[in-house]
């Protein structure tokens, strides 16, 4: 951040001035049934004194920021509860043009545009201030945006989910979460990024056996990035149906988790790369795209560092997507899964290092006691342990497992909220947690099942030792990388964690505190 108003001497003395309620009691009162969920997950935007936010159902708001008070509200687009009801995204987007400013938010499944000075919807954007977000085709269905919008010129980038099987569920047909981008002015859509390729298009190959006709998912549910000089838009794009197995979808599954570098003005692709390949873990391409200078032997370099749910970090030219240090091709586990298909090989970044533990195997067990060690040992013994990209098992296989037991699991090490980048050192701040899970696999119940295997309700847990974890602490931690040379600097348990400049790092610790350590 280039703010400095707090710095090493003064965030001990921080303190709250004001609060606000993530949804209004006037709108409970208008909508009495409204059963909001309780993940705020809006980030402000500031413009010329005013923030602007969505609140528990993703309404934008104008607040003032010197005292929380409400300058005006978006009002549901007609007073029903199904118009009132909605999601929080992560963020809203600004465009200027002349004296015209707009704030782009997507709800469900509109893309709204909202003058910012009053209030009210753009009635020359879309229907009435808003366009349709819905996808076409037989497998369409309802689209939610959790990422926010991107104003990149004259262009709003959108993305979002449809709620395939990426997470579950029991089907191999799903929805593809296609990038799409629209006229600021207008609504009108200018293009759409296939995240399935189509025939013809690069890297339908990569979905044999006609899989590309039903598969879908591959949202890019967090946050898009952008560097408005090249106008480029990075989109990180996430796992395909179904998450853990993937034996109806043999290949590498372009664009799953990648980073996609596209033409903000034409949805061309620039450049891609695949952490992932044939993803059967819920890896996906999730954080945030962070754009920075580095210099390297004196060279500087237009990056991009891209974080993922593995525990690495990927750093790119962004204008060419040329990895910064070389990226090696590394044989992993096969499968003991009936019809799938995996990868012989995943990439590797030789730097930097992981900022978190990767893969499951004995030595990462608790030792507090010899006790607790050897409980934890015969706690492991039902589960196949190994390194990271050890894939899923059976819940009852030949040789007697229940399933793999490995770190990362499906939450990962890094996860949306990781990574803050400081322009003045060079220094990358990856945010993780420690936290494995067991994919166990059996077949699907159920005559409309098309997957040959699911994650089942009765897969075991990971296991616990008198409510510790099985595995040593640090559970969370903050790892400096300095980016001129690809290396940790240190290391800080902790738990999750945000950037603030002046010589400080902002830390979210246990309980409802926040801590600081010093950069």
């Amino acid at each position: 951040s280039p703010l400095d108003q707090i710095d090493a001497s003064n965030v001990g003395d921080l303190r709250i001035v004001w609060r606000r309620p993530g949804l209004e009691p006037e709108l409970k009162e208008d909508f009495p049934g409204l059963r909001p969920g309780n993940n705020l997950r809006s980030t402000p935007i500031m413009v010329e004194g005013r923030l602007f936010l969505t609140n528990l159902v993703g309404l934008l708001r104008a607040v003032d920021p010197s005292n929380g008070e409400t300058l005006w509200s978006q009002a549901p687009f007609e007073p029903t509860i199904e118009e009132a009801r909605g999601l929080s995204p992560r963020g809203v987007d600004l465009w200027t043009g002349g004296e015209q400013q707009r704030v782009f938010l997507a709800r469900d499944n509109y893309l709204y545009s909202v003058d910012a000075p009053s209030g009210e919807l753009d009635g020359d954007f879309g229907d009435q201030g808003r366009v349709s977000l819905r996808l076409p085709g037989p497998l369409a269905g309802d689209f939610a945006v959790t990422a926010g919008p991107i104003v990149v010129g004259d262009v709003v980038v959108v993305t979002g989910f449809t709620g395939g099987a990426g997470d579950g569920g029991s089907k191999k047909e799903a929805t593809p979460e296609d990038v799409r981008g629209y006229d600021v002015r207008t609504g009108r859509r200018l293009w759409t990024f296939h995240v399935v390729p189509r025939p013809g298009e690069p890297g339908n190959e990569t979905w044999g056996d006609g899989s590309w006709e039903y598969s879908g998912d591959l949202g890019s549910w967090c946050c898009l990035s952008a560097d408005e000089e090249l106008g480029y838009v990075y989109a990180q794009i996430s796992a395909p149906t179904a998450a853990y197995y993937g034996g109806h979808r043999p290949g590498d599954n372009l664009y799953s988790n990648s980073l996609v570098a596209l033409n903000a003005r034409t949805g061309e692709r620039i450049w891609h790369f695949q952490m992932v390949r044939h993803d059967v873990w819920e890896w996906d391409t999730v954080g945030p795209a962070t754009v920075g200078e580095i210099t390297i032997d004196g060279k500087r370099i237009d990056a991009v560092m891209q974080p993922s749910k593995t525990g690495f970090l990927y750093v790119f030219d962004r204008r060419t997507g040329e990895p910064v240090w070389p990226i090696e091709e590394r044989a992993v586990p096969g499968s003991r899964v009936p019809g799938e298909r995996l990868s012989p090989t995943q990439p590797f970044p030789t730097k930097p290092p992981p900022f978190d533990r990767q893969g499951f195997v004995e030595s990462d067990l608790i030792d507090f006691t010899p006790e607790l060690r050897a409980r934890a040992l015969e706690l492991v013994k039902p589960f196949r342990l190994g390194p990271i990209f050890t894939p899923p098992g059976l819940m009852d296989d030949e040789q007697g497992k229940i399933g793999t037991l490995t770190n990362p699991g499906w939450w990962g090490t890094g996860n949306w909220h990781t990574g803050a980048f400081d322009p003045e050192t060079g220094v990358y701040y990856a945010v993780s947690h420690t936290w494995p899970s067991v994919y166990s696999l059996k077949q699907p119940e159920g005559s409309d099942a098309t997957l040959g295997y699911v994650v089942g309700s009765d897969s075991p847990d990971v296991p616990t030792l008198d409510g510790l974890p099985i595995v040593k602490p640090p559970y969370g931690r903050i790892t400096a990388i300095d980016l001129h040379r690809g290396e940790h600097v240190w290391m800080a348990a902790n738990g999750d964690r945000r950037a603030t400049p002046g010589g400080r790092r902002a830390a979210g610790a246990a309980g409802d505190e926040d801590a600081a350590v010093h950069r």
